[in-house]
């Protein structure tokens, strides 16, 4: 039906992808269509899909119930501004978030995706000093090896030095960074980490509004696990200190590492939460910020006395009807006993290359596995045995990593785990 070879050159030739040059010096991978845990290529050939389309698809591709209930509401209403209307799919998705997510965070915001999430959370935590009349408090606390968004206050606190945004490091505005979590989901920390984490808040309180953090994975800054202590005394310093926390679930939330929330690990409350990725499992964009009503209070006390901001396709009807399915498919399945299946599997046949010349370390958590490499220009090699191996996989730097859907069949499982053994090994 389609021309791919003139497609790919106009793709090629006008279009960026992320994190790309362009014209693209690698051209951009033709698909045709997807279902389930396949990717169906332009050429005939099915991959099995690793990433989850950046883990966001937690049941696989076309999905049909969330399908079905996105046909039902593309035919009545696809979209309606949010400005002075609601309407029903966004009034039940909210019931939904407010019902599953820790404890207090009561107050919905829907917006558009994840940077915009963690735009939203921002400008909270810093309009809810301003309402107590305490503006000076405008700057952030977070920790290296984060990441959490490409727009500007999201870069910002993102890892300054070895993450994607080095090259606005100039321009963005300048927050605090404590030292990383140290690596290890069960380990038994000195806790030097969460002393940094001190040392910041008590030399600079009076400047630090809030504190953000991913909760027990570090996603994109580098794949670590880190130990749900870390997270309960974090908690503990916010409410010594009287700041707030805001804890960025984007890359966790929904089961990823075998909590609903991975806060619940800790066993702890935020002040703030942003979710989105698999909000909607991966069928349609949308993201959320929930907030606990001491903040919107403050809010509202303030001057204006309304949260700014308001993006055009807030709360977007099929995108929201798309999330409601996608939560009740996820609370009807056995979701965790999937979640300990891919765990074991990982742990199984990723962990074991850690023996390998060349691989620094392997770990696994949840649905999620990763293999370290110690250098990090071989990560296109690796791509590339990768699809001959019939898997896709997108690594970034040193790391090759899979977080694939929870649903994946044991076949395409093991064809997954085998083509990522394959691929590495023949690089290395």
């Amino acid at each position: 039906m389609s021309n791919w070879k003139s497609l790919l050159e106009f793709d090629r030739n006008h279009i960026w992808h992320p994190y790309a040059k362009m014209p693209g010096q690698t051209p951009a991978i033709g698909v045709a269509k997807t279902q389930g845990s396949i990717i169906t290529l332009a050429d005939g050939r099915d991959l099995v899909d690793g990433m989850s389309s950046w883990w966001a698809t937690l049941h696989g591709y076309n999905h049909p119930k969330i399908q079905e209930a996105m046909h039902r509401q593309i035919d009545t209403m696809p979209h309606i501004m949010f400005g002075g209307l609601t309407h029903e799919p966004a009034i039940e998705l909210s019931k939904r978030l407010v019902e599953l997510t820790p404890k207090g965070l009561d107050k919905v915001f829907i917006c558009d995706s994840g940077s915009v999430a963690v735009e939203v959370a921002i400008k909270m935590a810093m309009q809810y000093w301003i309402s107590l009349d305490r503006p000076g408090k405008n700057r952030l606390l977070t920790v290296k090896n984060g990441y959490h968004g490409d727009t500007f206050a999201t870069m910002a606190v993102c890892d300054p030095v070895n993450g994607m945004h080095s090259l606005f490091s100039q321009i963005l505005t300048q927050h605090f960074f404590a030292e990383a979590p140290q690596m290890g989901f069960d380990i038994k920390s000195d806790d030097t980490d969460i002393a940094s984490v001190r040392t910041m808040l008590e030399t600079h309180i009076e400047q630090i509004a809030a504190v953000i953090i991913e909760p027990i994975v570090q996603g994109a800054g580098g794949m670590r696990f880190y130990r749900p202590d870390y997270l309960r005394q974090l908690r503990q310093l916010c409410d010594e200190f009287d700041v707030l926390l805001i804890v960025d679930e984007i890359a966790t939330g929904f089961g990823r590492t075998g909590k609903l929330f991975a806060s619940e690990w800790a066993g702890i409350s935020p002040d703030i939460i942003t979710l989105g990725k698999t909000l909607t499992g991966g069928h349609i964009s949308l993201a959320a910020t929930l907030a606990t009503k001491k903040i919107s209070e403050t809010l509202n006390q303030g001057d204006p006395g309304i949260l700014a901001h308001g993006p055009t396709f807030m709360a977007n009807p099929l995108a929201c009807a798309a999330a409601i399915a996608n939560i009740d498919v996820l609370l009807e399945s056995d979701w965790q006993a999937n979640i300990r299946h891919i765990e074991t599997h990982f742990k199984k046949t990723l962990l074991p290359l850690k023996e390998l010349n060349g691989v620094a370390d392997t770990r696994v958590l949840g649905a999620i596995g990763v293999v370290e490499l110690e250098r990090d220009d071989l990560g296109p090699q690796v791509q590339a045995a990768a699809i001959e191996n019939g898997i896709w996989l997108r690594p970034f730097g040193k790391l090759i990593y899979s977080m694939p859907a929870y649903n994946i069949s044991d076949q395409n499982l093991e064809t997954l785990s085998s083509g990522i053994t394959a691929s590495v090994t023949s690089v290395l």
